[in-house]
């Protein structure tokens, strides 16, 4: 076939292409390789893929764009990858055995009671024991309650603060310059001097001096409650008048 050009084409016979009109096979092909026609090769339809084989690559694109999304996605929550793979490896193996504890109840401490309100109330006379300052040489007996009335027959022990030897602040006030004045010399204790408690069990409980501290007459902190076995003695300062008090703290040492 002849162009517009004047060069002429390969043309095809049967099942074999010729060239410019004769027989001879292209010299510039293999005879074995077909020529592919300019004109017509554009005009011949395109092989399809069958069905099954296009339908597995667009499967194959949209699940690979999915699977990129996917991964986008975990790499961009570090948090919930390590959170799955904690649950996982939990899941797999099984919780480790924590040792027995033990819970110690806590401590009550004892209650003071208040102040009376009225100093010269009837109070029975009860007697715990002795209370004995070696250092002074002081020896008495040990009574219970915080009126005059009590008071006045010796030191005594504030209701509701510790019993020597428990844990807790065990509070006794006296005179000092009248009736049996056992706190007459307070003033003269120094840090170490001994205290002794000897009950009417037996029990004998010893403590040492840690302070003096004066104080106004209303100040109660010197019955609160500590955790840690300790004494307070005190009594009106200075000697002969009631506008202060002198405080002595202890501590248990044995008993």
């Amino acid at each position: 076939m002849e162009g517009a050009t004047g060069l002429r084409y390969p043309y095809a016979i049967g099942s074999r292409r010729w060239y410019n009109d004769g027989m001879a096979p292209d010299p510039r092909r293999s005879s074995t390789t077909p020529i592919r026609d300019p004109v017509t090769a554009s005009a011949r339809p395109r092989r399809l893929l069958p069905v099954g084989v296009g339908l597995l690559l667009v499967g194959a694109v949209v699940t690979g764009g999915w699977a990129l999304s996917e991964d986008t996605e975990t790499r961009g929550s570090p948090s919930t990858t390590a959170a799955t793979t904690a649950t996982t490896a939990v899941a797999g193996t099984a919780a480790p055995t924590l040792p027995p504890t033990t819970t110690l109840p806590p401590t009550t401490l004892p209650a003071p009671e208040a102040a009376p309100t009225d100093q010269y109330a009837p109070t029975p006379d009860v007697v715990h024991g002795t209370l004995a300052l070696p250092t002074l040489g002081v020896e008495q007996s040990l009574h219970e309650g915080v009126t005059l009335t009590a008071i006045d027959r010796g030191p005594s022990h504030w209701p509701g603060t510790a019993m020597p030897g428990e844990a807790g602040n065990v509070v006794v006030a006296g005179h000092r310059v009248t009736h049996s004045r056992p706190f007459h010399d307070l003033d003269l204790l120094r840090p170490g001097d001994p205290l002794v408690f000897t009950l009417t069990d037996g029990t004998r409980w010893t403590y040492e001096l840690t302070g003096i501290e004066i104080v106004a007459p209303n100040a109660m902190h010197i019955v609160e409650q500590t955790s840690e076995p300790t004494a307070t003695l005190f009594a009106c300062h200075p000697k002969g008048s009631a506008a202060q008090r002198i405080v002595a703290h202890f501590r248990l040492v044995e008993g």
